[in-house]
Parts: C-alpha cells; structure tokens; sequence
C-alpha cells in the first residue's frame, strides 16, 4: 500500500518531425550536455584561484579548459560505449558489430567514460607539458556534477532501478520487466529508486566533500589527492548502492534473479558481486593508493 507510482515524465524533452523523421531532445542527453558545461565552468573558477594550486601555479590556463573539454567530450563518448560493449554484453555485440556505432540506442558505462576520461587527461596534459595530477584533480573535482545529473535523467527514463522492496519509499517503475518480481514476491513490485541513491551519494555528497577539500582543505596543493578520493569515493559509492540495485538483464537467471557474476554459493539466495562492484574495486585500490602517496609527497 506505501509503494510510491513512477512520475511519468517524457524522456523527450522536446521532438521534432524532419524529412520523415523524429529527432527528440532527451533528458539524458540533457544530462550530459549540461554536466559538460557545469563540469567545464567549475574547473574555470578553480584554475583561477592560483593560491589553491602547488606554488601558486594552475595547471593549465582559463582559456585551455575549452580544449580540456574537448578532450574529455571525446572520452566520455568513445569510452563510455566501448566499456559497455566489452564489460556487459560483449558476445551480443561480437555478433552484431554494427550496433556498437548506434549510441543513440542507450547503452554507456561509466567505468568505460571514466577510462575515456583518463585517457583525455594525459593526452591533454601531455601535449602541453601541463602536470596530470593536477590535471586529474581538477576534473575529479567537476565530475560528480555530471554524475548527480546523470542519475537523475536515469530515474526520469525509468532505466536501472533497484531491486524489489517492501518499504514505504519503492517506487513502482513502468514497464513488463520492472514489474516482474522474483517467484513468491507477494503484493505489488515496488523497487528501490536507487538511480536517486547514486544521485545522492556520487553526486551531491562526493561533490560537497570534494569541494571542501579543494576550497578549505588545501588537498590541491597535494596533486593526486582528489583524484585518489574521487576514485575511492565513487568506488564504495557504487559498491554500497549495488546491494540494491537490479542486475544487468543480460546476467539475470532464475537461480541468478540478481544478476551476479561472481556467485558465493548455489540457488536464488547465493550471495556474489555485481559488475559494478567488480570494476569498482580497482577504482578503490586506486584510489587509497593516490591518496596514500599525494600525503607523502
């Protein structure tokens, strides 16, 4: 009776008819667009308070954070789809190569983008002899913006909801698929929201602890340090939230109604790791490692 009805918002902001054809404005696009942009404006007033970076130095110019977003645009994109194809559902695509091309299907994983992301930074800094840490840091810092938004238009698509619950805040998410429980679920199947879970803890609360670090902590001045929370922060952010989360339908079974890939145990009841879990380890380690050694430097 507490189980809370989906706010049915179209995932299309706008559409428009052309030459036969729908294009749509999605929030999710939206999303990115705008994480983009908020992430670049915040790095711009970062890089502009000299004080806060090792020797009164920012690593790269205002006006070089245009180029930075290029960068990074690009790794978003190209990372993002890439580690969705060969992390979640690689035999379907191997088999259909040509899909791979079609973004606008859905279909983007984060730990891909953040490699993607990776990989613009050091090209970036690279090319212009600009210290990486420095770099990393302050996108780390820019970051969870993209990831709060993100979510959110996750939650508008009604995509990647939690697993059925029996508490007052599941919310009833559209669609056959969402509303088929595990065998013996009795009463209607409400599920955790947990996209806004994720909106809350890698986004708002990673945010607000990063900005108190570079604003008041002085962690800049320590390169490598934000980036190592960043990694870390996210890593147990999305380690935690994946206790709640809907498995990937691609690993889901009768016996595997949770979508684990590493199982501990036989039955519906086995306790495993979700993919998420497992590729966010290596972001922790990651992590306690860049923090471990910005504090000796």
């Amino acid at each position: 009776m507490f189980a809370l009805p989906f706010p049915m918002i179209d995932p299309a902001i706008v559409s428009v008819d052309l030459f036969g054809a729908t294009f749509s404005l999605r929030w999710y696009a939206l999303a990115y667009i705008a994480g983009l942009l908020l992430g670049w404006v915040y790095v711009v007033r970062l890089v502009r308070r000299a004080e806060l970076w090792p020797g009164a130095t920012p690593p790269f110019r205002p006006a070089e954070a245009e180029d930075l977003l290029t960068h990074l645009v690009v790794g978003v994109i190209v990372g993002g789809r890439l580690g969705y194809v060969l992390f979640y559902n690689p035999a379907h695509f191997l088999a259909n190569p040509v899909e791979i091309l079609r973004v606008w299907d859905g279909g983007m994983a984060f730990h891909g983008g953040f490699l993607g992301v990776c990989a613009g930074i050091a090209i970036f800094a690279r090319r212009g002899g600009r210290p990486m840490l420095s770099v990393g840091d302050a996108v780390a810092c820019a970051t969870p913006i993209g990831l709060l938004l993100g979510r959110i238009a996750n939650f508008i698509n009604g995509e990647l909801w939690g697993r059925p619950t029996t508490r007052s805040f599941g919310v009833l998410f559209p669609g056959e698929r969402a509303q088929t429980c595990p065998p013996g679920w009795e009463g209607p199947c409400a599920r955790h929201p947990s996209q806004l879970y994720e909106a809350a803890l890698e986004g708002a609360v990673l945010f607000a602890l990063l900005a108190w670090l570079a604003w008041r902590g002085g962690a800049l001045r320590r390169p490598g340090l934000l980036t190592g929370v960043f990694l870390a922060g996210y890593g147990i952010a999305r380690s935690v939230v994946e206790n709640v989360r809907q498995g990937d339908a691609q690993f889901v079974t009768a016996d595997n109604p949770w979508g684990h890939v590493i199982r501990l145990g036989t039955g519906a009841e086995a306790f495993g790791f979700t993919m998420g879990q497992v590729l966010s380890l290596p972001m922790i380690l990651a992590g306690v490692a860049f923090i471990l050694t910005a504090r000796q430097r």
